[in-house]
């Protein structure tokens, strides 16, 4: 009598596996269905539920003519920052543009290229475990109806968020609450983007500012952003806004017709992008979000560029290093300077928006200016205590969040 065949899950087979349909994710599956000759991939989403990501908008500077251009909600040349007295700093981005694009609309655009490539498939589950095989690596899941998948590929690409942020000598959080407002009357400037107005409550030590983003004459993006170590009160948050409306455009009635809330780890820890001799980890996991700024998007596209043009040549398609390592070294030092209250952030980055070029200034927040460009720039900034902090910093012994620093 024959053996009963053993049951369990079908193996796929895939050249490449990308987990995770976040920014990370989908970028990545759309650079690689735009190759002349695209890999067999299969997208792992995660099922309805708490795994899923929360829609998001991101914004990133770039010159006009990018792929996602069809489906941005607003684009601005113009940007402002206050100081923290109020006054007001106006610049052209020209040649760049300051782009937004809600994750809604830059879904539907990857789906649409997605649904053209028969190469790429998509699929749903709660990935578990990714395990390394000799030549590649299988991941394992629980689907949404709990059928287990188990999905052998060349290379996996996992964009799932850090489970626990890297050791680091200094970890600060962005935390932010948004607004999309609507206005009865007319008070906003659709041609100028608000990037950072600091005349707003500030934290003892680290910095905030409102970031208010015109739709049209009367509707807006407004957040409250925060680097601290901690989250505030959700009244605090709503206060700040509240004021700011009020402070910038008097008495005008506006309604909330939508909300956006998160909290990005910013630290100096080092995110490890190889998880295995053919896994990856992409997106924050994999180093793409400024521990200075908290900017994530535009080093994804790059990391998913690379990727896919490695890939189309031949070589191992490993994601590059997001930003130079004098960029993570002058973040560091920027990132104690305001945990420990040397630098004033808010006066600091307003004098750097009067002094330094802004289509410069953008490229250096991007990680994308030459060394003699990044010296010129430092020098614009406090330099004694940046000093100070530069020389203490390999003293400084690199701890877990919540572990009590020696």
């Amino acid at each position: 009598m024959e053996a009963e065949p053993e049951r369990g899950p079908r193996v796929r087979e895939t050249e490449i596996a990308i987990i995770g349909a976040g920014a990370a994710g989908l970028s990545l599956a759309y650079r690689l269905a735009a190759l002349p000759r695209p890999p067999e991939v299969v997208l792992v989403d995660a099922p309805p539920g708490p795994l899923r990501p929360p829609a998001r908008t991101w914004c990133f500077w770039e010159e006009p003519g990018g792929p996602y251009d069809t489906a941005l909600t607003a684009r601005w040349e113009r940007l402002r920052v206050r100081g923290p007295d109020g006054a007001a700093v106006v610049r052209s981005a020209a040649p760049l543009e300051y782009k937004m694009l809600r994750s809604a609309s830059f879904e539907e655009l990857v789906a649409r290229r997605l649904d053209r490539c028969p190469q790429v498939r998509r699929t749903q589950a709660a990935v578990r475990e990714v395990r390394p095989l000799p030549g590649g690596a299988e991941v394992r899941g629980t689907g949404p109806d709990g059928e287990p998948l188990k999905l052998r590929a060349r290379w996996v690409y996992d964009s799932r968020p850090p489970r626990a942020l890297p050791a680091a000598r200094t970890t600060l959080l962005q935390h932010f609450l948004g607004w999309f407002v609507r206005t009865e009357e007319a008070v906003f400037e659709p041609g100028v983007a608000d990037l950072m107005d600091f005349d707003c409550p500030q934290p003892a030590r680290g910095l905030a500012f409102v970031y208010l983003l015109p739709l049209s004459a009367s509707e807006a993006l407004v957040e409250y952003t925060v680097f601290s170590r901690a989250p505030l009160p959700q009244e605090a948050y709503e206060e700040a806004l509240r004021g700011h409306l009020t402070r910038r455009h008097g008495r005008a009635a506006y309604a909330v017709a939508g909300v956006e809330r998160g909290v990005i780890p910013m630290t100096d820890g080092r995110f490890p992008r190889r998880l295995g001799e053919a896994v990856f980890a992409i997106g924050t996991a994999g180093g793409a979000t400024r521990p200075a700024t908290g900017y994530t998007f535009a080093a994804v596209q790059r990391q998913a560029r690379a990727v896919a043009e490695a890939y189309a040549a031949g070589r191992a398609p490993v994601p590059p290093a997001a930003y130079p390592a004098r960029a993570g070294l002058m973040d560091a030092v920027l990132l104690r300077g305001l945990d420990t209250g040397r630098v004033d952030g808010p006066r600091a980055l307003t004098g750097l928006f009067r002094s330094v070029p802004t289509e410069r200034l953008l490229r250096f927040l991007d990680g994308a200016t030459g060394l003699r460009e990044d010296l010129a720039i430092g020098l614009r900034m406090p330099v004694p205590p940046m000093l100070r902090t530069l020389v203490e910093l390999p003293l400084l012994r690199r701890t877990t969040p919540g572990e009590e620093a020696a």
